[in-house]
């Protein structure tokens, strides 16, 4: 079974599949909505038997593909997946059908195309599998590009608000951080023996001298921390994800800033490892500051997809912390983090979007005693807010802890500043609850008829997957981080650091 092409399977279905439902004509937007769900599930259950295929005690690259492409440079499609990138596919496939779904009613017909949108967000799938799949860097950047043309057409046809400003301001910073990954591709295969291969470069990487080392690093981070997104780089985020819809941002901040994070590991560590902890204290204290800092400004907010936005910023800084603190518990933490942060992020913006779909209005002032009107949805609210601020119990709880202790060992002033984010998200989600779903009813919601519904059967099929895999990875996540571990300690490798040795007081050696 492992002989099988899964990847480049995998890249293509979901591209074929938006060919057929962008084909479908318009009049017959159910017809489109069961195609695209019927091909994303058959993405799933391939990437089940890629999963079970994968061997945890094999190669760290597994179902390798190279098929010729631009010979004269170097470039060719060559695929293969580590254990990053594998939970990261799963990821992907596991939300896509649960956002199809629970976007089932979201494009009104008469203005706009069900087929449109439902072939977009295949698309998108497309180019989030391909981005993870590829074992060449130039293959890796052509994805890494064309993600952003579907999730512009999604967000600045299909969002609401300011959405023609929140999709070119979005295409305008991942387009820059492009250009500066460019620059470093370019020059990294200039050094590099005139190839593309992953594998080739990591090893011509290592003879590359300090200075050029260093350059080529930053090109590649600013155009992943602009795609995480770290801080400074951030301000495009709670645009797109306050206009984009709710399923569609649930992708945004779920599998798509994921790739920054990503990058990070499988490029700018493994590349340029000498350059990687030679800017790990600057890194470390970007991520802090945005912990803090987005959470403030969480807390701040009456929108209340902007809100969810600024946590995933401040989510982000865990994980960055979790990659720079150089230990393996801490990376396997951030891979993980990046998992639970899908699907704990992914079920929140799911959930807003219904509430939001229900009142017709985002902000948190025109709540109030929701959870009078629709007791099963406003439960469903609070367990996903309380899976965001990572309780015990719930898959984030694990990642969270992973980081912080495995950050401590190394940097425990970093880890001890960490810890007040957790503080802080208590607060901001607690109160984003209490006042919309909390306290006296709000008398305007009585006069809202959509209110007065609770969930229905498919948002109940949309949000039952995405809580039970929360719960199930919040008492036994095993499986993830066993798959995790084998590619975080190469990655480690690569850097050239090494876990640190717990020390023993005196006298209590042996006992």
């Amino acid at each position: 079974m492992s002989d099988f092409p899964f990847l480049s399977v995998l890249t293509l279905l979901p591209l074929v599949g938006a060919l057929a439902v962008a084909f479908i004509p318009r009049a017959r937007a159910e017809l489109a909505k069961l195609v695209a769900l019927g091909w994303s599930l058959v993405v799933l259950v391939l990437s089940v038997f890629m999963w079970v295929a994968f061997s945890i005690d094999g190669d760290r690259f597994q179902f390798h593909e190279s098929y010729p492409w631009i010979p004269a440079w170097g470039v060719s499609f060559t695929f293969a997946a580590d254990g990053i990138a594998l939970v990261m596919l799963m990821l992907i496939a596991i939300l896509f059908p649960v956002v199809i779904l629970a976007s089932w009613h979201d494009v009104d017909q008469s203005t706009r195309s069900a087929p449109a949108y439902f072939a977009l967000l295949l698309s998108f799938e497309f180019t989030m599998i391909g981005v993870f799949a590829a074992a060449d860097v130039f293959l890796f950047y052509v994805f890494f590009e064309i993600m952003l043309i579907p999730m512009y057409f999604i967000i600045g046809s299909f969002g609401s608000g300011q959405k023609q400003y929140a999709a070119v301001k979005f295409f305008l910073y991942s387009l820059v951080g492009g250009l500066f990954m460019l620059a470093s591709v370019i020059g990294l295969w200039v050094v590099g023996g005139h190839t593309f291969d992953f594998a080739e470069l990591a090893g011509a990487a290592a003879t590359l001298d300090t200075e050029t080392a260093r350059w080529l690093f930053l090109g590649f981070f600013v155009a992943f921390a602009i795609k995480a997104p770290f801080f400074p780089f951030h301000t495009w985020l709670p645009d797109s994800g306050g206009a984009a819809p709710a399923g569609a941002a649930a992708l945004l901040v779920g599998v798509m800033d994921k790739v920054g994070t990503f990058g990070i590991l499988r490029y700018c560590l493994s590349l340029f490892p000498e350059a990687s902890r030679w800017f790990a204290p600057a890194a470390l204290v970007l991520a802090v500051i945005g912990i803090i800092y987005a959470a403030l400004l969480a807390i701040g907010q009456n929108d209340l997809k902007r809100l969810v936005s600024y946590t995933s910023i401040a989510h982000f800084g865990f994980i960055g912390i979790g990659i720079f603190a150089f230990t393996t518990q801490a990376g396997t933490g951030a891979v993980l983090y990046m998992v639970n942060h899908g699907l704990a992020t992914g079920l929140l913006f799911i959930v807003v979007g219904m509430l939001v779909a229900r009142r017709g209005s985002s902000l948190v002032s025109d709540f109030g005693g929701a959870g009078r009107l629709v007791p099963v949805l406003a439960g469903v609210l609070f367990f996903a807010g309380l899976a965001s601020l990572a309780l015990p119990g719930t898959a984030p709880f694990v990642s969270e802890f992973l980081v912080l202790i495995g950050t401590f060992s190394t940097h425990k002033g970093y880890a001890v500043v960490a810890t007040l984010g957790i503080v802080l998200a208590a607060a901001y989600v607690l109160w984003m609850i209490q006042r919309t779903t909390q306290g006296t009813l709000n008398p305007a919601l009585t006069e809202v008829p959509a209110m007065s519904k609770d969930l229905t059967l498919r948002e109940k099929a949309v949000v039952a997957p995405l809580i039970a895999l929360l719960l199930v990875l919040g008492f036994y996540p095993k499986p993830v981080t066993d798959v995790i571990n084998p590619a975080v300690q190469a990655t480690l490798q690569d850097v050239g650091t090494t876990d640190p040795v717990p020390t023993v007081a005196d006298g209590k050696a042996g006992r």
